[in-house]
């Protein structure tokens, strides 16, 4: 679906009631997330104490109501518990026992393996400052309006613009009757990382250009547990900017840093899935994470 320039006053009202319910959330959950995350584990510590006598009763009750409660973060508010204490207090690079802690509890958390180096290549941080990102051009002749599959998206991303020039692979797809799926679904959920940073880069441009073209990635808000899958589409950004990546519109939406200063500290591991069989885009926990 193909939308002209000209915006209807509905749309814009339509963006501006999803910002304001946006931060409506965000300050709620800031205000009342401690007290949300100690109903959440109540309920599961519950689970475990209670005796054989009718379990699935009162255990689909329990979870219907915590569900309700916490409507929107769902299992991922437990991540952010158990990352809670494994995180620097600043913004500084993750010590190795921190790493591997962290590393452990992802991997468990989401039934895939997340890990800090894959062949030998590791990031030069996995702990930073992510930042909103344009739209990328995926094909010749792309445009913002393109992107946008309903008004619902254009409201919610359209004004997040388009990058004037191409990311560091070029185009996603050479023309756009070649445009896929994947296509879209890459640019979708790119992420921009400081490749240029690892050490030994300058040395081995060839080999690490083809290691990093859209690689898997988990990133990880650990003050909320959302969390979203994503690849590697961009290098950047620069390291005046005091970031340390950058996500695309939707990823930041879904981290839940899509309003005010779009920026915020998040997680970024590799995604071991030689077979590629995870999907991008938003992720859920797995009932594991109640056990760790």
């Amino acid at each position: 679906m193909q939308f002209s320039s000209r915006k209807p006053g509905f749309e814009y009202l339509r963006k501006k009631w999803s910002a304001r319910r946006n931060v409506s959330q965000n300050k709620f959950w800031e205000k009342h997330g401690e007290a949300l995350k100690q109903v959440a584990i109540g309920s599961l510590g519950g689970l475990m104490l209670l005796g054989p006598a009718k379990p699935q009763t009162v255990q689909t009750h329990l979870f219907s109501s915590r569900d309700d409660v916490l409507k929107g973060y769902d299992k991922n508010v437990l991540l952010a518990e158990n990352l809670s204490d494994k995180i620097p207090k600043d913004l500084s690079p993750l010590e190795k026992q921190e790493e591997n802690e962290i590393v452990e509890i992802l991997s468990k958390s989401f039934g895939f393996k997340v890990t800090a180096q894959i062949d030998n290549i590791r990031l030069n941080r996995n702990f930073g400052l992510i930042g909103g990102e344009q739209h990328l051009l995926r094909y010749p002749g792309d445009n913002l309006y393109a992107h946008a599959d309903t008004t619902a998206d254009w409201a919610k991303y359209g004004s997040a613009g388009m990058a004037p020039g191409l990311g560091a692979w070029g185009y996603f797809a050479p023309s756009k009757s070649e445009f896929i799926d994947i296509d879209k679904q890459r640019e979708k959920y790119y992420l921009a990382i400081q490749t240029f940073l690892i050490p030994g880069y300058a040395e081995n441009v060839a080999k690490y250009r083809d290691f990093f073209k859209f690689r898997k990635m988990l990133v990880v808000n650990p003050k909320t547990g959302q969390a979203v899958v994503a690849v590697i589409a961009d290098a950047g950004p620069a390291e005046w900017t005091g970031k340390h990546l950058g996500g695309s519109p939707e990823v930041m939406d879904l981290l839940g840093l899509a309003e005010g200063p779009r920026q915020g500290a998040v997680l970024y591991f590799f995604i071991d899935d030689p077979k590629d069989q995870i999907p991008l885009g938003p992720v859920t926990v797995t009932e594991r994470l109640a056990k760790l």
